[in-house]
């Protein structure tokens, strides 16, 4: 498969003078040498495949913006290599601008004065878009986006979430062989977020788009991404399947069963003893309800088949940690050392 991008050992380092608190302290600096150095992204490697979905995450301030700022060209490393299409970005950010689409959150690319519609004619010619994509990818967007209604109004009239509808319609209207989303779904209703994603996903595979998101919304990253990158403080922590990510961290698995009658009290030091000897440990037992918890997903089986067989169960669900909460786990985690 072909590489579309590649990222080797990527920095970005910024120096920020120190002063003295008060007004005296801020006339001191004004002679004051002394400089701190800040890490924004520190030392890391990934490469994207063509045709790849993939998700970048991270707290405010872990570096997701500033990286994504270097991939476009807009920013240039402190050190590091980066390839996007075989070019390096910040020195040939014009040539690379024809073949790669972007989103930046809340900093419309649409002409302010202008109508949409216009802004996207005039991008049609800019991009020298072929009628036909023009035509396929305009008519998906107005229509999923729900634009129509849009078409006529100059941006500056537009709210956030109706400019970053547009944004994204206009991000991807000549085909790019790479779409850089950052924070595409801000602004937007649970609905409408809905239909962007599902846009994104549809036409990605309509046109083997390459894909890298970043956002906060991470339900964004399940439901169009197929890869995750989490970043924090700068530092590359994982790079692997949603799939890999969910067994390496979300250890944690939850049977929930539903009794037709209760537990009998009685019972649940036996019912303790017996998951413990299959692996597993009793979460909770009362009432109509058993909770059991694992941390191997192999045992799922075994101690479903336990519970059935020992109850008469009248609902069951196999839960894991979501995302978000496994996530969350890792950012308050004590910092980790390479």
């Amino acid at each position: 498969m072909e590489t579309a991008l590649r990222v080797q050992n990527l920095s970005k380092s910024y120096k920020r003078r120190l002063r003295q608190p008060g007004l005296m302290g801020a006339f001191k600096g004004l002679f004051s040498s002394k400089e701190e150095e800040l890490h924004a992204v520190q030392d890391i490697s990934f490469a994207i495949q063509r045709g790849e979905r993939v998700g970048l995450i991270g707290e405010n301030g872990a570096g997701k913006s500033t990286t994504l700022k270097m991939l476009t060209g807009i920013l240039v490393p402190t050190r590091g290599e980066v390839t996007v299409l075989g070019r390096t970005p910040w020195k040939e950010r014009r040539q690379l601008a024809l073949n790669i689409g972007v989103v930046f959150g809340q900093r419309p690319q649409l002409l302010w004065d202008i109508p949409v519609r216009e802004t996207f004619e005039l991008l049609k010619t800019m991009y020298r878009i072929p009628n036909d994509v023009y035509g396929t990818i305009y008519k998906e967007a107005v229509k999923r986006l729900s634009l129509e209604p849009l078409l006529g109004t100059p941006v500056r009239h537009l709210s956030l979430g109706q400019r970053m509808r547009c944004d994204l319609a206009a991000a991807v209207l000549h085909a790019p062989a790479i779409a850089f989303l950052d924070e595409p779904t801000i602004g937007l209703d649970l609905s409408v977020k809905e239909q962007v994603r599902e846009f994104i996903t549809d036409i990605q595979e309509k046109f083997g788009i390459t894909l890298l998101i970043t956002t906060h919304d991470l339900k964004d990253i399940t439901e169009t991404c197929d890869r995750l990158l989490l970043l924090d403080k700068g530092k590359l922590l994982f790079d692997g399947s949603i799939k890999a990510f969910e067994q390496k961290f979300a250890s944690d698995r939850r049977i929930v069963a539903e009794l037709h009658k209760p537990v009998d009290s009685a019972d649940v030091k036996a019912l303790t003893d017996e998951i413990r000897k299959l692996g597993g440990s009793l979460k909770e037992a009362q009432g109509h309800r058993v909770i059991v918890e694992h941390h191997d997903e192999s045992l799922a089986p075994v101690l479903t088949q336990f519970l059935l067989t020992r109850y008469q169960v009248v609902d069951l669900n196999l839960e894991k940690t979501d995302i978000e909460t496994i996530v969350m786990r890792i950012y308050r985690q004590p910092d980790q050392e390479d």
